[in-house]
């Protein structure tokens, strides 16, 4: 359940900071691998990673999370009202 709200969390925009893109999400969780999270559930979470893009891009609730969520290289989107 926690690497559920990381995950939502870096994708979705906040107040304080525009959205990760999936890669640099998948980053993050990655690099917790063993200290935050259990490595055999993000083993299970990289197994299924497409899936669950997927599901995000489909409730995306503003724009700049779906260019986030399709974005392919590393650059992080600036934040915009």
């Amino acid at each position: 359940m926690a690497l559920g709200d990381v995950y939502d969390a870096l994708i979705s925009r906040r107040v304080y900071k525009p959205p990760f893109s999936h890669r640099r999400a998948v980053e993050i969780i990655q690099e917790g691998r063993g200290g935050h999270f259990d490595p055999q559930v993000v083993d299970a979470f990289i197994a299924c990673q497409e899936d669950l893009r997927q599901i995000a891009l489909a409730h995306a609730n503003h724009q700049d999370e779906l260019e986030a969520l399709e974005q392919t290289d590393d650059r992080r989107l600036t934040y915009s009202r």
